[in-house]
């Protein structure tokens, strides 16, 4: 029995721990203003890897873009959830959520300053190749994910998840480094046709490499099961497109990775 509680204890002691997904929330800045970040990845991958900006909707900060950030670390790449209104600056309810996208909605250089400190807050991370960077976002973060694309940032890849399409500068886009991929709600009443139009114009028009990927009987917010069901509302869960988009998002990634 003593040898066997010795030979246990030797084969414990030489087998090493099960990696996990490492976390951790810090605090960076915007100039004066302090902003909140959410950091994830899988310490069982070997040096450096690839970093993922999360850009939340319009509730702001939190559990949402935080989960898919620990999702994008056990595909192997470190990702930030960033934040883009100020720490402590959390919406309570659809009325607050607008009142504060539409401040940075209104005003595309602030919006691209917010996120462009989140880039560098994720540059600055250990385990991260600064030369391969990407940004994705969902309903208010698909459209400031585009914009950290339209101020010339050098990333390599860009998706929206039902974002919001359209710019004021479309002339921005010759600034476009990155592959852009757009995950629509071919329902969304949010950014209906004419803005799609508007948007494959500007990408053309720039020269972008871009893609387009339309769900049938999506609406908006389709990835959030906190969106409901009820598509009349026009915001809504929809788990095929959940599902398919984000299996697109991991095909891209291994494309613009590579």
């Amino acid at each position: 029995m003593k040898r066997i509680i010795a030979l246990l204890f030797l084969l414990s002691a030489t087998i090493p721990a099960f990696a996990a997904v490492q976390t951790k929330t810090f605090e960076y800045k915007d100039g004066d203003t302090v902003l909140e970040g959410y950091v994830a990845y899988d310490d069982a991958v070997a040096g450096k890897r690839p970093g993922v900006l999360v850009v939340h909707d319009w509730m702001g900060f939190g559990p949402f873009a935080n989960q898919k950030a620990e999702e994008l670390a056990k595909l192997g790449y470190t990702a930030l959830a960033v934040d883009i209104y100020g720490k402590g600056v959390r919406p309570k309810n659809t009325d607050e959520a607008g009142a504060q996208a539409t401040i940075y909605k209104s005003d595309r250089a602030l919006l691209r300053k917010r996120i462009i400190a989140g880039y560098e807050a994720l540059k600055s991370e250990a385990t991260v190749d600064v030369n391969k960077i990407a940004v994705m976002g969902f309903c208010f973060g698909g459209t400031t994910s585009l914009e950290l694309a339209r101020s010339g940032a050098p990333i390599v890849g860009v998706v929206s998840f039902h974002g919001g399409l359209n710019t004021p500068t479309p002339m921005d886009a010759k600034n476009i480094k990155a592959k852009v991929l757009a995950l629509h709600g071919a329902d969304d009443p949010y950014v209906p046709a004419a803005e799609v139009d508007a948007f494959e114009k500007e990408m053309n028009d720039g020269k972008v490499d871009w893609q387009l990927v339309k769900y049938s009987g999506a609406v908006h917010a389709f990835t959030n099961p906190a969106a409901g069901n009820d598509n009349s509302k026009g915001a809504a869960y929809n788990a095929n497109a959940d599902k398919r988009s984000w299996t697109a998002m991991k095909s891209f990634f291994e494309e613009v990775f590579k």
